[in-house]
């Protein structure tokens, strides 16, 4: 890689995350983590992560994390210099690094809890570590540095016969991560023995497609390893991984587990390059290596497997799956994985929500944006963009074609790098809007899927009104962020943001004026005022969570959001005065449309028993996602309270209840 473009990547990011930290009040270790958190989130490598540092004698800790599944437990030490100098990060500092984040395991499994006070992040820090010591499968521990490092291949241990894994992201790889124009880093897989295939002939250049036969426990394993990055080149599969396993697929491994290959439709998968062994006569007969794999369909199968094996303690040893294995140009990755996305399902029809930046709703949005000028707030008369970056390193990219160091400034200056966001912050501000709080706090990846899903059943018409609005969001959101940075919300922070918006909203009835914050390019100093007076309201009931729930495990709760929006709370006058008269088009903002108007009136006319007897069936058949039990918990306490529900919960709780029914529920 080229030192001067590594060394202009290193100046922008010390630069961004310098700004972010003076912005946030806090300090730039901590900003830098959490940016490279967020970037881990959305790549699906990382999940439910928290900052919250810890300094002692021969420890060191700056966050922790635990994977959706709830089996591999994540550790993160930070070495970040706002003037790295050329110093390299050497392999003995790696090392370093790693064994004061282990001696803080260590001593957290031996009660270091105990010695901090409850207050503060630590404490639930250490205790979720401790607890899920006794849970997790696995650990991974993570070095975070903006530094480039000399050596950054650890090989595997294990602690207390847990197995730990051992990742570097340093200057080098952030760079990569952020330039690749991907999701995140391919996936690459051995078959040791090569995987028998038959390898069909292709008369098209840019594809070919082999027949293999995976073993059901090496597919498990490769799920339990990457979890949804097998399935990000496609949001249906993602959506089928939902933590539970289809009860046809359960009854068959747990009770015919030989006859899974004949009952079963398999997987289809795609891979960028696929290293075969070869006969005598040259042909493919076995698998050896595949470089990105992923699965495009064939989700439920995969996170199914996973899960019977590691809930069920299913026996997966004489279980083998179908799997079709497109290799694809990587150039036509984009183009080609979606359509073989949509034309290889053949158990029933489906809509098909491209996950790639390619979606039509992310082109408009890009296409309006990039013509689309704010108005200046600095009296210097110049307009900039609002810069949406669609696919990864779309930014980055731009600023390197501008070529000379005088174009480059102009470009920044246009599209000051503050006014950047992505596809997953696009979701995080509207959902928030529309009073889905808890939806956000599952996460960047989990939250943008979910999105996608309410864009495709109702596509919004993404016009310059509906960006200008957008961005409004976002200049809201961010202030909203600002003021609880300065209500000390620490490692909660995210969601904190998320609630207060959505409680701000939900008590306008969506009635802040969006096209005046567009204007104005800035809040106004009554809603700044009413966000200060609301925002530590909200903070007391996340930091409170019920039922000894952990606060970021209560934040993904429904019932956290019915908590909150219970908060005694009214609109200040001052705010009152500059509410629009009627609300906002919520459907369209939503992701949806006028149909969607009408919601919480066909909510209403379903009974609250039946909405609790579609959570306890969930929980009896483990069907539907976490989230949306407690969605249709939510409905039935406020509908037995006489109370109305928002429409934008009406309007998912509906799709909740269809999913339900074709899954097999009934009223008992």
């Amino acid at each position: 890689m080229p030192e001067l473009v590594l060394s202009e990547y290193s100046r922008d990011l010390i630069a961004d995350v310098q700004a972010t930290a003076d912005a946030e009040g806090t300090n730039p270790a901590e900003a830098f983590t959490r940016r490279v958190f967020e970037d881990l989130e959305q790549a699906g490598i990382a999940s439910n992560t928290f900052f919250a540092y810890h300094s002692a004698r021969g420890h060191l800790v700056h966050g922790y994390g635990i994977g959706e599944s709830g089996e591999c437990l994540d550790l993160f030490v930070t070495d970040f210099h706002l003037d790295p100098s050329g110093a390299k990060l050497t392999k003995g500092q790696v090392e370093a690094g790693f064994k004061r984040l282990l001696t803080f395991v260590r001593r957290c499994r031996d009660g270091l809890r105990q010695h901090i006070d409850e207050a503060f992040d630590v404490y639930d820090m250490c205790a979720a570590v401790e607890k899920a010591l006794t849970e997790v499968r696995r650990i991974r521990v993570f070095l975070l540095s903006n530094r480039v490092g000399t050596g950054t291949t650890v090989p595997p241990t294990d602690f207390d016969g847990l197995p730990v894994a051992y990742e570097v992201w340093d200057l080098a790889r952030l760079h990569r991560h952020a330039t690749s124009g991907s999701i995140s880093e391919p996936i690459v897989v051995s078959f040791d023995p090569p995987l028998p295939c038959v390898s069909a002939p292709s008369s098209e250049p840019d594809h070919s497609v082999t027949m293999a036969v995976i073993p059901g426990q090496r597919l498990a394993e490769l799920y339990g390893e990457y979890g949804t990055r097998l399935l990000e080149l496609n949001v249906r599969s993602f959506l089928q991984a939902r933590g539970s396993v289809n009860r046809g697929i359960r009854e068959t491994l747990l009770n015919a587990p030989g006859r899974f290959l004949a009952y079963n439709n398999g997987i289809t998968a795609t891979a960028s390059q696929v290293d075969f062994v070869r006969g005598p006569d040259g042909a493919p007969t076995g698998i050896a290596q595949v470089h990105g794999l992923q699965v495009v369909n064939g989700g439920q199968t995969t996170a199914s497997l996973h899960y019977a094996s590691s809930r069920d303690k299913a026996d997966l040893s004489h279980v083998t799956v179908q799997m079709k294995l497109t290799q694809v140009s990587p150039e036509r990755l984009a183009e080609i994985v979606p359509m073989i996305s949509e034309y290889s399902n053949t158990q029933n029809r489906v809509t098909l929500v491209d996950f790639s930046s390619n979606h039509e709703y992310h082109v408009a949005v890009q296409r309006i944006t990039r013509s689309l000028w704010a108005p200046a707030t600095d009296g210097s008369g110049q307009e900039t963009h609002w810069f949406y970056e669609r696919a990864r390193g779309q930014y980055t990219d731009e600023v390197a074609k501008a070529r000379t160091p005088a174009r480059q400034r102009t470009f920044k200056k246009l599209n000051p790098s503050k006014n950047k966001f992505t596809k997953a912050d696009l979701a995080k501000y509207v959902n928030s809007w529309n009073c889905l709080p808890f939806q956000v706090s599952q996460g960047s990846q989990k939250n943008f899927a979910a999105f996608m899903v309410r864009v495709d059943e109702a596509p919004p018409r993404v016009d310059v009104q509906y960006c200008q609005r957008v961005i409004a969001m976002a200049v809201l959101f961010k202030a909203v962020d600002r003021i609880a940075a300065t209500h000390q919300a620490g490692s909660y922070k995210s969601m904190i943001t998320s609630y207060t918006m959505a409680r701000l909203s939900l008590e306008t009835s969506h009635r802040i004026d969006l096209d005046s914050i567009w204007r104005e390019q800035q809040i106004s100093s009554a809603l700044e005022a009413a966000i200060d007076d609301l925002c530590p309201r909200v903070m007391n009931i996340l930091m409170d969570p019920l039922e000894g729930n952990h606060a970021g495990e209560w934040a993904k709760k429904a019932a956290c959001w019915d908590a909150v929006s219970r908060v005694p709370w009214a609109v200040p006058y001052d705010l009152a005065q500059e509410l629009r008269e009627q609300p906002l088009n919520e459907g369209a903002l939503a992701g949806g449309s006028e149909s969607s108007a009408g919601a919480s009136e066909e909510v209403a006319i379903i009974p609250a028993d039946e909405w609790y007897a579609i959570e306890q069936w969930s929980k009896e058949t483990h069907t539907l996602e976490p989230w949306q039990r407690q969605l249709a918990q939510y409905v039935g306490r406020r509908l037995e309270l006489d109370q109305e529900v928002p429409e934008v919960q009406a309007s998912q709780a509906l799709h909740v209840r269809n999913e339900a029914l074709i899954l097999g529920f009934s009223m008992p």
